[in-house]
């Protein structure tokens, strides 16, 4: 099984030229303020490392943390957990949410380490306007996406799959192919296990592909 053995905070960046150097492969979490992105980090990584707060809107900058695979050799070795700020807060100005655009996209534009995104959806709701014009955006920009439907504790079971269905049909309507995605809950500890392994295959194939022809 995919795990984590050591996971520390290494950095806060204001923008994309601060972020530290691209030398190993990264992974972003982003999604609408409030669905749950820090409670998934602790989920991931087993231990508080994303500071997790009632009031949405809290991450200001693009934060990295430093991940080692199993202590016994046989998983991917370091790489980049990111953690990014979300969007759709109401109380951010338009100065600041312009800010957070120009910052936002030139992290997706410049950043040659990023391997996948993980666009948080809230498994609660039916799917968003903001969402689905947020994955336009990593769609224009050719930046790999999965999806993570966050809290589905909160629901029926069959809640759940209802707003998961739906929200993949509506992307039907404009996508030829649908990203993987993932079903979590921080408290039932839902869908760790398979996005770290995830991880794990992503990894994996991009260093097979790396790796010169004998």
């Amino acid at each position: 099984m995919s795990e984590i053995h050591t996971a520390s905070y290494l950095i806060s960046s204001p923008n994309v030229e601060k972020c530290p150097t691209p030398d190993r492969p990264e992974f972003a979490f982003i999604g609408r303020s409030n669905v749950g992105k820090s409670s998934l980090i602790n989920l991931l990584t087993n231990q508080a490392l994303a500071k997790v707060s009632s009031s949405p809107g809290k991450t200001q900058m693009i934060n990295h943390f430093v991940i080692n695979g199993g202590k016994d050799g046989t998983q991917p070795g370091s790489w980049y957990l990111v953690d990014l700020p979300g969007y759709g807060y109401a109380k951010r100005s338009q100065t600041q949410r312009a800010a957070w655009k120009k910052m936002i996209r030139g992290y997706f534009e410049k950043r040659e380490n990023l391997y996948n995104v993980f666009l948080l959806i809230d498994s609660r709701l039916e799917p968003q306007k903001i969402d689905i014009e947020f994955m336009e955006t990593l769609g224009e920009l050719g930046v790999p996406f999965t999806l993570v439907f966050t809290k589905s504790d909160k629901n029926k079971q069959s809640e759940t799959a209802r707003n998961v269905k739906n929200f993949l049909n509506r992307m039907k309507e404009d996508w030829q192919f649908l990203p993987a995605h993932f079903v979590t809950s921080t408290v039932k500890r839902s869908g760790r296990k398979e996005i770290l392994r995830y991880i794990d295959e992503i990894i994996t194939d991009a260093e097979a592909t790396e790796e010169p022809a004998s």
